[in-house]
């Protein structure tokens, strides 16, 4: 593996950024970048230290719901890129679709669902395989590393939708059929412009609340972040033990 690693936060996550030695910082806005006006997305671009090692935190993402562009909800995955950024760390919010997987766990994503209708490679013949969009090498090991810690860590697939709204119980129904373990409004765009480049990906999803129809209490945001901020622990610790393989 080589290049430097970029952690993107996601909904709820950026407490992740505390055990960061920040060295320098900047506002999406001050290096051109859009800022999102979703709480819980900090909108900042952060560089320092972990455990010794340099990483880049992207504190906060866009999303094709607010009325952005694939190619605007990547560009921060592009502008990491071009400061030599050659991996990437994608985590994310996410409802489960998988009655094994339980709010409040975490799951690391083998494949996914681009079911958003766009992509940031949009406007010419930009083919690339994504057979290997979350590098199977650096999986493995993960879950080594996770078994080490004793972490529950699931393993499966993302479908990434448009949203904002929630989905309903017969799109839930509709997904689980189509292999997903896992559903939200963010990553998969990341994930394809990062494979475009050439970078290596992980990406994580914090299961944050039972799918519509799988489960008693109404779907909110709120629920989303609260539930991102008590499972957030685990998944420090692991990205510690990540930055070090």
């Amino acid at each position: 593996m080589s290049g430097e690693i970029a952690i993107v936060l996601g909904s709820g996550l950026g407490g992740l950024a505390d055990r960061l030695e920040v060295e320098q910082e900047w506002g999406f806005e001050e290096i051109g970048l859009p800022c999102s006006k979703v709480k819980g997305h900090a909108g900042r671009m952060l560089y320092g230290k972990l455990l010794g090692v340099h990483v880049w935190m992207m504190k906060g993402r866009v999303h094709v719901y607010e009325g952005h562009s694939a190619q605007a909800v990547t560009s921060g995955v592009r502008w990491l890129h071009e400061q030599g950024v050659g991996r990437f760390l994608l985590t994310n919010a996410a409802g489960t679709l998988n009655e094994r997987y339980a709010p409040g766990t975490w799951m690391m994503l083998d494949d996914h669902l681009n079911l958003t209708g766009t992509s940031p490679l949009e406007g010419g013949p930009n083919f690339f395989d994504m057979s290997d969009v979350y590098t199977k090498c650096w999986r493995d090991k993960v879950k080594i590393a996770a078994d080490g810690m004793g972490m529950t860590l699931h393993e499966g697939v993302y479908a990434g939708l448009r949203g904002p709204q929630y989905e309903t119980p017969a799109e839930i129904r509709m997904l689980r059929h189509l292999g997903a373990d896992a559903v939200g409004m963010s990553t998969v765009l990341e994930a394809i412009q990062a494979r475009a480049l050439g970078c290596e990906v992980l990406a994580f999803s914090c299961l944050t609340n039972w799918a519509a129809g799988m489960g008693e209490a109404e779907l909110a945001h709120a629920e989303v972040i609260e539930t991102g901020l008590a499972a957030a622990s685990p998944m420090m610790d692991l990205i510690d033990r990540i930055i070090a393989l």
